[in-house]
């Protein structure tokens, strides 16, 4: 299916138009550069918003490329989402379009033409919540490669979480155009020791992204807290469970995940180190690329590489200082960023 990028930015002009400023079931973002369609729950995959066509003829907006079009959470099943978990007592709560939703209850949700804020509790209605968890969608300065989601969760339940006890994950399923359900797919950074025990944060990584959001269940697709490239190509994703360090009552943490899309694997290695505006250092240590099986998709990510990471060194959670981009008005930037993507088009006609 030949991809129509004109097409997809009028319609994600609409979508800005539509939804800017507003609380609902959830928003089309965009920085100029890349799309996301954030449910109110904090997970991918919105429906296209109404009055206008959705190009690729799927009707929901996970993450997509603009410079080519391309979609690659939303195509086949809605397969992407987060979860979060209290091991001990077996509190938990998860999102997912595909796999089931259980255990959340909506705080707050808003939305710029650029960002989108999300809050919910985590809990029963008998026992109230335990846990309280944001997912804040935003563009960074550093580059226009990626957005910045920051996850907060906070102890509501009144008393201290252990070490080990807290549990989160993110897991989504690549489907990246233009060979949806035939990918290469790529998970680096995996620590040699697992686990807080150990001293990392990362519990557990895997090729199966069609798992449950639940993370207190999990199927592997064979690539099981590993390190590889370029895996495929086949119809699977990634998973990325944490843990975490004690945790007192009332307190709160804030972790940064990132998701986004280049033209490249070396452009999307550039966006990894980009976060802070300085290409010295790796700022996205922990990471998973989707890449279409073209004919240069495994070896140079064309003509998209889409991206999802943790800001994570050595298996321990860091604070880059990503510097999110000040909110300006919402149409000026979007404006802005689809003029830079129309003049780029130009100098690459040349």
């Amino acid at each position: 299916m030949k991809l129509n990028p004109k097409a997809l930015t009028g319609s994600l002009v609409l979508a800005g138009l539509m939804f800017a400023g507003t609380a609902q079931a959830g928003a089309v973002i965009t920085n100029g550069t890349v799309t996301m369609g954030v449910n109110d729950l904090g997970h991918l995959n919105t429906p296209w918003p109404a009055g206008s066509s959705d190009p690729l003829g799927i009707g929901y907006v996970g993450l997509r490329y603009n410079a080519t079009g391309a979609a690659s959470t939303e195509p086949g099943c809605l397969c992407e989402g987060w979860g979060v978990a209290l091991v001990s007592s077996g509190t938990k709560g998860y999102a997912n379009e595909s796999s089931g939703t259980a255990g959340l209850s909506l705080v707050s949700f808003t939305s710029t033409a650029s960002t989108a804020v999300s809050v919910v509790n985590v809990g029963t209605a008998t026992a109230g919540p335990a846990l309280q968890v944001t997912h804040n969608y935003q563009p960074i300065a550093g580059t226009p490669n990626l957005y910045q989601v920051a996850v907060t969760i906070k102890n509501l339940t009144g008393s201290e979480i252990g070490a080990g006890d807290l549990r989160y994950r993110r897991v989504m399923d690549w489907d990246i155009y233009p060979t949806p359900f035939s990918e290469y797919v790529t998970i680096q950074g995996v620590p040699a020791a697992l686990g807080i025990a150990n001293g990392s944060n990362v519990y557990r990584t895997d090729n199966n992204g069609f798992n449950s959001a639940d993370p207190t269940t999990f199927s592997s697709y064979g690539q099981l807290n590993t390190n590889f490239t370029d895996n495929g190509p086949d119809d699977h994703g990634a998973l990325f469970d944490f843990e975490f360090a004690a945790l007192a009552a009332g307190g709160e943490f804030t972790f940064y995940t990132y998701y986004g899309a280049a033209e490249s694997e070396a452009a999307a290695d550039m966006a990894r180190r980009m976060v802070d505006g300085d290409a010295s250092d790796v700022d996205i240590g922990l990471y998973s690329y989707g890449q279409p099986s073209t004919t240069n998709g495994p070896t140079l990510g064309e003509p998209n590489t889409f991206i999802f990471g943790f800001g994570v060194s050595g298996g321990i959670f860091v604070d880059p200082d990503p510097n999110p981009t000040p909110e300006p008005g919402s149409l000026a930037l979007l404006g802005l960023g689809f003029a830079g993507l129309a003049a780029m088009r130009r100098r690459k006609s040349k």
